[in-house]
């Protein structure tokens, strides 16, 4: 065999060898394959350890997936005369049962399934193989997707997700205070301390200011417009309220504004979202924005507010009430609330421009201006409501008048 052609054949069995890689699991691309074609120009290849690690600097980068990527390396990199290996559906597949695999995860069968099938398909030997479940990059590929793309199964999935995600909203300093290492003395504890020093001022205690959670208030648009995040964005809610300590009231609207706090206490989540599909008279309705914030200030807002409370106002903007009575009652709605956080699903899609009559009426009453269209959107979320202690309330003159300089923050 020529020079040209052992090259030609090399490069097909690096190939090869990145697919079989991939079909494992682990994160192979064609960019990584051209750097280890390039870096075998340097090494001598005809010194398997040279070759070995090499190739492991260069597509390993993850200490677990060593053992894996050596027992693909010993099949798949032996003599002609001992090969034996197939990938068959993502399944390193070996016909050699003498050997010992590395690497056996468990079956995704059932025992008795696996066992049945065993029995019909092969005679006496069994097969080994090594099955890989992508898990991590599978989740990974969730959380980028846009909630209006998941089909039944990943829905299932995105549900587990969001129950498993930690919430923990920022916390408030109360006028109250309490012992601890603060500038202000603590004069009763230091004359009843000092007493036992005859009067003299031996120890002065001092006292700090005391910290609260803050009080949350979520209001959601249900209208027609957003029924591809509804049910989803109802989840998140009901996980939101059930992860926080504090107590969190809700709200949907569409035409009319209506209280779900109630329903959303049960412990059985399907339930809770079960009444309140029927506490909700205009679900999937039209959107009127304005009128719901009304009637949210003047009934709800004195109960609700309190206390420095945030609200997280869920909406695509698209409004057909008044655009005047809107940007009177968010207004009113920022003064009242410690921060005011609307969360677009349609702010995830890079050429979103809130052009819309309602977010231009909006926008310059809105602190924070950030997308809730996937998981990872939500995790932003956390990161942010989480930090929330230590900011300070923006300057008016600091939030953008005009619909293209919006903020995301």
């Amino acid at each position: 065999m020529t020079q040209p052609e052992a090259q030609g054949q090399l490069l097909h069995n690096l190939v090869l060898f990145g697919r079989l890689l991939r079909a494992l699991g682990l994160d192979v691309n064609p960019g990584r394959m051209i750097d280890l074609a390039e870096a075998l120009g340097y090494v001598e290849i005809g010194r398997k350890t040279d070759f070995y690690y090499t190739a492991r600097s260069l597509l390993v980068h993850r200490r677990e997936d060593i053992p894996l990527f050596d027992y693909a390396f010993d099949l798949f990199w032996r003599k002609p005369a001992e090969q034996g290996v197939e990938i068959t559906g993502g399944l390193l597949r070996r016909s050699h049962p003498e050997m010992q695999p590395i690497i056996a995860p468990p079956s995704l069968q059932e025992p008795s399934a696996a066992n049945n099938d065993d029995s019909d398909n092969e005679p006496e030997e069994t097969q080994e193989i090594i099955e890989v479940t992508q898990t991590y990059s599978r989740r990974e590929i969730l959380r980028q997707k846009d909630f209006a793309d998941l089909t039944e199964e990943e829905v299932r999935e995105i549900k587990r997700m969001m129950a498993e995600m930690v919430w923990e909203l920022g916390e408030r300093r109360t006028r109250r205070q309490k012992p601890g290492a603060g500038r202000q003395l603590d004069l009763r504890r230091s004359l009843r301390r000092n007493l036992r020093y005859g009067g003299e001022m031996v120890e002065l205690p001092r006292r700090q200011p005391k910290f609260k959670p803050r009080p949350l208030v979520i209001i959601a648009d249900i209208s027609g417009s957003m029924e591809r995040y509804t049910r989803l964005l109802l989840h998140f809610i009901y996980s939101l309220a059930a992860g926080l300590e504090q107590h969190v009231e809700a709200f949907v609207f569409s035409t009319r504004l209506t209280r779900i706090t109630r329903q959303l206490q049960g412990r059985d989540i399907d339930r809770a979202l079960h009444e309140v599909a029927h506490a909700v008279p205009d679900w999937a309705g039209g959107t009127r924005i304005g009128d719901a914030l009304k009637a949210f200030n003047f009934r709800w807002g004195r109960r609700v507010l309190g206390q420095g409370a945030v609200v997280l106002l869920i909406s695509d903007g698209w409004d057909r009430g008044d655009p005047t009575l809107l940007r009177q009652e968010i207004g009113r709605l920022q003064r009242s609330a410690y921060r005011l956080i609307w969360l677009n699903p349609l702010l995830g899609s890079p050429r979103y421009e809130p052009l819309t009559r309602g977010m231009q009426a909006a926008l310059p009453y809105i602190d924070d201006f950030l997308p809730v269209h996937n998981l990872s959107s939500l995790a932003d979320l956390a990161t942010h409501l989480a930090a929330l202690t230590a900011q300070k309330r923006p300057s008016r003159r600091q939030i953008p008048l005009y619909g293209a300089a919006f903020i995301r923050r």
